[in-house]
């Protein structure tokens, strides 16, 4: 099989298998929870979002590595990061939300253009290095997990909170 159907195989595969594993492990972990216990949990794994920067670091990838990939994905999970230790830490205040929704959108948006820069610049599995696990393991669950979080943020309070704030 040529190397660009491995790794889409892989990538694939990871985003199945993630798929599963938050179905049945994480989320009915998380569902009965309030959205913003439930939500903790998660932009904590976003914090590890720095990883990205990996993609600088000739030695773990390859010197010919699309340096406008490496960039983007670089220093947009940086900002994920950042937005979501930021998000974490006003989370119980009146700015939680709405900095969940911009780490959420941003960070979403950041891992879809590092699938289209990596298209786009000509990407070859091998120039990835060490760094080759990022996209087919540690990406397609933070996918996932970014489907979560709009799940969180667009569900309902439970209908025992709902009914106590209309009391």
């Amino acid at each position: 099989m040529p190397p660009m159907a491995l790794f889409g195989t892989s990538i694939v595969s990871s985003l199945v298998a993630w798929t599963l594993v938050t179905a049945n492990f994480i989320w009915p972990v998380l569902r009965d929870r309030s959205r913003i216990d439930a939500l903790r949990p998660l932009l904590i794994l976003h914090a590890f979002r720095f990883i990205g920067l990996s993609f600088l670091i000739s030695g773990v990838v390859s010197y010919d590595l699309p340096p406008d990939f490496a960039f983007d994905a670089a220093y947009g999970d940086l900002v994920a990061s950042i937005l979501a230790l930021v998000s974490l830490a006003a989370l119980r205040t009146s700015l939680g939300i709405p900095l969940v929704w911009i780490f959420n959108v941003w960070g979403s948006f950041d891992l879809l253009n590092a699938f289209y820069r990596a298209s786009a610049g000509g990407l070859m599995p091998g120039q990835l290095g060490a760094a080759y696990f990022l996209p087919t393991v540690i990406v397609p669950f933070l996918l996932v997990t970014h489907v979560l979080i709009f799940r969180l943020l667009l569900r309902q309070a439970p209908v025992a909170v709902r009914e106590s704030v209309h009391a």
